[in-house]
């Protein structure tokens, strides 16, 4: 690909696009990248089978498969319980310009951090472009913007010429902060570099073949600028504008920081379309968002949450070896133990293995048409058992659902509004406190026969259950079912008798 330059620019910016573009080729696996972006935008633009060429784009890329396939399970959660398990379905799930926009920036992310030299500045960047991103994401959803992810990609776009410096040309970013002082380089851009960073981030997109639509939304605004003939370009430049600014004045997580967002908050809240009150309402969530998945940021605490995954890493190790053993002492003692001595010799084990919070196991009582919670454990679970009964006619909720499909549901964020409507009222009356919970199925011969509940309130860490914990949990139940199904076989026989 040649460079992309105009007679405009002065010999000293095009010598310092020259030599970015030859650093990329040397220290980025760029043929690479903008293949992969070439793919994905011919995907969005093809008029036949769309749907089937982007499938075919993302299956192409182990990683962003399973991003995708986390996206689109988040975004429906698991509706029922029914995991979308193919990226053709999250294409259907989410369409076609809602996954071209998100491959293109995992990918941009994806490259540059794979590409980036050991140096704090160029993961400062990196890290400030991803938290741009999230406060986008935030305020487009709350705008109600017909692709939020297209948002979200501009608004990283905007940080791309910092990116770019600091991961390919580190001696410019060096030298940039001794002329105009830490956190002021942009001051310097011009006389280091022959242009600003804003255009060294539309030039390299304009160089990869980024959309104009992504290039026109890298526009840089002022709050002021908003007059007639305002249109979405301007609107993604305003939400990309703002939420750059707001990044950088987050990224320290002080006083002085937050009194910049309040102000960005009131400046820009006209050309958004949003009440300043909603604008950093948003941010305040991206704020918890961004403190669990950045690493170096002030606002994630690093040094802290190091220490939390540390311990919550300890204690996994600990709980998988309970539940192994558990398993281990099951199979032993399944010729001799009662299907009502399995249960709770399962519930135990998940109970101590898992850290729940409150577990409980709950059978089917056929003759009289409901389930009714048997057994629990954890504090004040007693007073809760009479209250937790329900019919076994099928309604559209998560626990129907767990039992018709016969397969473990775990249900990360059981607080989420979309998810109301699939929590039933006994669950909402008595178990609410609960902020993630899992379902573990006991179906014999095909019929349900009841489940095991396990919770975990907002004493724990984000929950999220490994490979290996949910074939633990498999290997527990089916143990358990084994058990139920020899005791409905003895009871038959002896009914013949």
């Amino acid at each position: 690909m040649t460079p992309i330059m105009t007679p405009a620019q002065s010999a000293k910016a095009q010598a310092t696009l020259a030599l970015l573009w030859e650093r990329i080729r040397r220290q980025g696996d760029m043929p690479g990248f903008t293949k992969a972006i070439n793919a994905i935008l011919a995907s969005m633009r093809g008029e036949d089978e769309r749907d089937f060429s982007m499938s075919d784009t993302v299956l192409t890329d182990p990683v962003l498969t399973q991003k995708v396939l986390r996206l689109a399970n988040s975004a429906m959660y698991a509706a029922f319980g029914q995991r979308v398990n193919t990226i053709s379905k999250a294409v259907m799930v989410l369409g076609t310009e809602t996954i071209g926009h998100l491959a293109l920036g995992l990918k941009l992310i994806e490259e540059l951090s794979r590409s980036t030299p050991d140096t704090e500045a160029a993961h400062i960047e990196m890290e400030k472009a991803v938290l741009a991103g999230m406060v986008a994401q935030q305020l487009a959803v709350d705008a109600r913007a017909r692709d939020p992810e297209e948002a979200v990609v501009c608004s990283i776009l905007h940080s791309l010429g910092r990116m770019m410096l600091t991961f390919y040309m580190p001696e410019r970013w060096s030298r940039m902060r001794e002329v105009a002082g830490e956190g002021r380089e942009h001051a310097a851009a011009e006389e280091v570099l022959g242009l600003s960073l804003e255009e060294v981030g539309r030039a390299t997109a304009s160089h990869w073949g980024l959309p104009r639509n992504l290039v026109a939304g890298m526009r840089r605004v002022e709050p002021s600028e908003r007059g007639e003939g305002f249109g979405h370009e301007d609107w993604l430049a305003a939400l990309g504008t703002m939420s750059t600014q707001a990044a950088d004045a987050l990224w320290a997580d002080d006083e002085a920081g937050a009194a910049q967002v309040a102000l960005l908050a009131e400046q820009f809240a006209p050309m958004l379309g949003l009440a300043p009150d909603g604008i950093l309402g948003a941010i305040d969530k991206a704020k918890v968002e961004a403190a669990a998945d950045l690493t170096i940021a002030p606002l994630a605490k690093p040094q802290e949450r190091n220490a939390r995954l540390l311990a919550a890493d300890r204690k996994r190790v600990a709980g998988n070896k309970i539940l192994m053993a558990g398993v281990a002492e099951m199979r032993e003692a399944s010729a001799a133990a009662t299907a009502g001595q399995m249960i709770a010799m399962a519930l135990e084990t998940m109970h101590q293995g898992l850290s729940f919070t409150r577990s409980f196991a709950f059978l089917r009582n056929r003759r009289e048409g409901r389930y009714s919670a048997r057994l629990g454990l954890g504090e004040e679970v007693k007073p809760m058992l009479a209250q937790l009964v329900f019919d076994d006619t099928y309604e559209p909720n998560v626990f129907h659902a767990a039992l018709a499909s016969d397969r473990v549901i775990f249900i990360e964020n059981a607080r989420d509004a979309k998810f109301a409507t699939k929590l039933p009222g006994w669950w909402k009356g008595t178990l609410s406190a609960a902020r993630c919970f899992v379902v573990i199925p006991l179906c014999a011969h095909g019929q349900p026969a009841g489940f095991i509940y396990g919770d975990w309130d907002d004493t724990y860490p984000q929950v999220i259950l490994s490979q290996t914990e949910f074939a633990l949990l498999n290997d527990l139940r089916a143990l358990v079912v084994r058990t139920v199904e020899k005791r409905h076989q003895l009871e038959a026989i002896a009914t013949r008798v």
